[in-house]
């Protein structure tokens, strides 16, 4: 498919800006997958569409304060250090910012009146991605030095930076929130187990890569950077049990959906004699002949660059929960491949019409 089969038009009045308060005041488009029927309700009106025995699979990670001011050395020279991702005990993925920073460039953080922290530029990767080396391990220093990256497009701080937190945040490790969890409250958590609804965890740690626009027009060339993805045993064994029994797995969010689906391909592996991608492929397809197309999950922890896009035969997701995504990114092709492109536009289009807000801390749709 091509790029421009992912585009529309989104007035930028309509990109929120700050979160609903409370956070269960945010609205919630809800499409029929079959029917195509939308329906326009308050989010706290979502344990109504849940009946008991369903899994909610949310994704426990939690945003860091990625956001490093530096200097330059020896000049002191303006720049920023973006942490994308650890790979080590001192080195760590990163965006750089400023002029003419090149392999070997020094960099500190930290108040020039204290020890400051040395970082080295030691490798570049792709794009505009580098590795830097820290003097000593940065993430003991992260709460005192770093800042909460929020998504380019919201241009107004946070009066209060935990609400670009799910209440549930646990694992410390993304550069943004998984957005469609934000609208969740602990009083509603502890209502749906109440109603009979299983809650599981999964945790996907959350790149910038997920705002980064497309590029190429056939949209297979894209490359997906990799994320770090977990899924315990004891969450994959309640999410298998509730498919036996007839039960539906809703994903929150989809780094939700990426790592169940992750989980899924995985589990398919071991029917084949190689590990390798094409014979795990072939494998799918194989399955997917069958009457019974669903793959139980297993546990993973690894690295995930799965990509959605329309033609995915979903595995281990019935229902998706999300938030509206831009224009031509990638996560507007995973919700595609999930309900449809056209009932997806569609959906978009009415939500516009009815001043629905946008992205990350705006409202959220519900995929049946």
């Amino acid at each position: 498919m091509h790029l421009s089969d992912f585009d529309y038009h989104l007035p930028p009045e309509l990109i929120a800006q700050t979160p609903a308060e409370p956070r269960d005041a945010s609205r919630m488009l809800v499409l029929n997958r079959t029917s195509g029927q939308i329906e326009h309700h308050q989010f706290r009106e979502l344990p109504g569409y849940l009946t008991p025995g369903d899994v909610l699979v949310l994704n426990q990670t939690r945003v860091i304060p990625a956001r490093l001011n530096a200097r330059k050395i020896p000049t002191g020279g303006a720049a920023e250090i973006l942490l994308l991702r650890p790979l080590d005990e001192r080195r760590w993925l990163v965006i750089v910012g400023g002029k003419r920073i090149q392999i070997g460039s020094r960099l500190e953080v930290g108040p020039d009146s204290e020890r400051p922290i040395e970082a080295v530029v030691v490798e570049n990767r792709d794009e505009n991605q580098r590795v830097v080396e820290f003097s000593e391990p940065i993430r003991p220093y992260l709460q005192q030095l770093g800042e909460t990256p929020l998504p380019p497009y919201i241009t107004a701080p946070l009066s209060d930076p935990n609400r670009y937190q799910t209440v549930y945040a646990h694992e410390d490790g993304s550069a943004a929130a998984p957005t469609a969890g934000l609208h969740f409250t602990g009083e509603m958590l502890l209502a749906l187990k109440r109603q009979g609804i299983e809650i599981a965890y999964c945790t996907l740690h959350i790149g910038l890569d997920t705002f980064s626009p497309v590029k190429e027009e056939n949209i297979a060339d894209h490359k997906m950077h990799t994320e770090r993805a977990i899924l315990r045993a004891e969450d994959a064994q309640l999410i298998n049990e509730a498919r036996l029994r007839g039960n539906r797995v809703i994903a929150v969010g989809t780094t939700a959906v990426r790592t169940l689906e992750t989980a899924a391909i995985r589990s398919a592996a071991y029917e084949t004699e190689a590990n390798d991608p094409v014979s795990i492929q072939n494998t799918l397809n194989r399955l997917a002949e069958n009457v019974c197309p669903w793959r139980p999950v297993i546990a993973i922890e690894e690295d995930t660059n799965l990509f959605i896009t329309p033609g995915y035969r979903f595995r281990a997701v019935d229902v998706m929960l999300t938030n509206f995504h831009l224009p031509r990114s990638t996560l507007l092709m995973l919700v595609s491949a999930f309900a449809g492109r056209e009932p997806i536009l569609t959906a978009y289009a009415e939500a516009i019409r009815e001043r629905y807000r946008f992205y990350s801390l705006g409202d959220c749709c519900l995929l049946l």
